[in-house]
């Protein structure tokens, strides 16, 4: 058994990755992803097109690398945390579409528990706010508005998983309900100390403890594929919510390092340690990984718009044809000009927490056109990134040195990466292997299956592909982020703390 297979099913695609057993990358399929919108603010995804792309992408990229199943040690999935499904245990058909972590629809729902005093508790036990985002309250609205839903989870019919569960639960034809750590950290169902369901929480929620999976490590036993599916049974053995897998693709396993990833969204991870931090700056504190019964934690930013705003470009403002081009008409800016995207299509994520806020163009003059309009949405990743870097700074002294680590698909972008390092006086580090997500998946099967080395054995292979040095002055970097600020400012419906 000489190869890995990464699952790789993201908001935007779907991908499936075959690496040899020394994690070099040998083949990629890859299918885009419907989006679905019912409402403003609400996004959906169809389960059987996820499913049906899962199969189809595995089965590609095995035969581009001339794999059989007898060839594979395991296979490692890694997902869009928090984008929520509800089945039926009898058919393993989804009562409803997946809804998006993106989606807010329960805006309303975390405001009513915020109002009511319930946000410190749920903090404290599970590193997380009361926010649509999380996979929650998007359970009690499916509940509440599919017809017998609540009913028949009371009876113990329905299944509630993350999209690792929902592949678990049919690449393995029913026979394992469960999901890792760092997915169940997701939920705000999940005692992250303790490392358990937390029934107070499940009780507030209205969500039946029935439902909830069983938590494994993220190195575990997830059963085996049904043999029909790949030609033979393949064992499943490592878990993780994207951008935890990230981080562990990234090599970030000392207390102090950092990632952040560049896909949809944005999130950047500070391993903290076996301790959780809490913040005092509205961050995140979520489980980075599980191993060997042994949780560690970081602190989290997000942000829900980055290369999705590029892609706004392309097909809402018709700006280009295809995203690759957004670079070059950036380039063309007129450098006089200073406009500013806050990309709040679904709220703001870290540090603001602003489900209502929309977004805004500021700036424009008579003089704007289409490549400031690109300029602006490049560097609104960068300005996003450090709005989150200095609330890590405050909550956490360690990460003050930090380099940043950077990958995800935006990351090909030298106009953006070069922005980042600028508007962040700090270097940016981008790693020869891109795919790290998979990456990360694939070591953990790998290493439970033997044939990769422990995690420090693994961060020694990281490798340099280049470092972005800060250019800006300090006077053009203080000036350009009084502007982001102000701009951020006028788009806020609510304070923050």
């Amino acid at each position: 058994m000489t190869h890995l297979i990464a699952i790789d099913q993201g908001t935007t695609s779907t991908r499936a990755i075959v690496f040899d057993a020394a994690l070099n990358l040998i083949a990629v399929a890859q299918q885009e992803l419907r989006q679905i919108y019912p409402a403003p603010g609400w996004v959906e995804h169809d389960p059987e097109e996820i499913w049906a792309a899962v199969i189809a992408t595995v089965r590609e990229a095995m035969a581009r690398a001339g794999v059989a199943a007898k060839d594979v040690a395991g296979i490692g999935i890694t997902n869009q945390r928090e984008t929520t499904l509800v089945w039926d245990r009898a058919s393993g058909k989804p009562i409803h579409n997946a809804i998006v972590w993106q989606d807010r629809r329960t805006a309303d729902t975390c405001a009513t528990l915020h109002a009511a005093g319930h946000e410190a508790n749920v903090a404290e036990k599970t590193g997380l706010i009361l926010d649509p985002y999380f996979s929650g309250t998007k359970i009690g609205w499916l509940l509440d508005n599919v017809e017998g839903a609540r009913a028949a989870a009371k009876a113990g019919r329905l299944a509630f998983g993350t999209v690792d569960a929902f592949l678990l639960w049919r690449l393995t034809g029913g026979r394992t309900h469960a999901t890792d750590a760092t997915n169940a950290s997701r939920t705000l169902l999940f005692n992250i100390r303790g490392g358990h369901w937390d029934d107070e929480l499940a009780a507030l929620l209205n969500v039946p403890t029935a439902m909830l999976p069983e938590v494994r490590d993220c190195a575990a036993d997830f059963g085996e594929t049904l043999p029909e599916l790949f030609g033979g049974a393949i064992r499943i053995l490592g878990v993780a919510g994207d951008q935890q897998a990230a981080t562990i693709g990234q090599g970030c396993f000392t207390p102090g390092m950092m990632k952040s990833t560049y896909g949809t969204g944005c999130f950047a991870l500070l391993n903290t340690g076996p301790e959780p931090i809490r913040s005092r700056h509205r961050l995140l504190t979520t489980i980075a990984y599980q191993l060997d019964g042994q949780r560690t934690y970081a602190l989290e930013g997000a942000i829900f718009i980055a290369g999705a705003a590029v892609q706004w470009l392309r097909d809402g403002l018709h700006l280009v044809s295809k995203a690759s081009e957004v670079n070059a008409l950036a380039q063309k800016a007129d450098a006089s000009e200073q406009v500013y995207l806050v990309p709040a299509f679904v709220g703001l994520g870290a540090p603001y927490w602003d489900a209502e806020a929309r977004g805004a163009l500021l700036g424009l003059t008579r003089n704007s056109g289409p490549a400031e309009i690109a300029q602006a949405a490049l560097e609104a990743v960068g300005y996003q990134t450090r709005d989150m870097l200095e609330a890590m700074h405050a909550d956490w002294p360690g990460a003050c040195e930090t380099v940043l680590r950077v990958d995800g698909g935006m990351t090909a972008s030298e106009v953006t990466m070069q922005f980042l390092a600028d508007i962040l006086g700090a270097p940016v580090d981008r790693p020869v292997v891109m795919e790290t997500t998979a990456l990360g998946a694939a070591f953990l099967a790998g290493h439970r299956a033997g044939v990769c080395p422990d995690p420090r054995g693994f961060a020694e292979t990281w490798r340099l592909d280049r470092r972005f040095e800060p250019r800006m002055d300090d006077a053009t970097r203080a000036r350009k982020w009084a502007g982001w600020r102000d701009a951020v400012s006028r788009v806020l419906t609510k304070k923050t703390g």
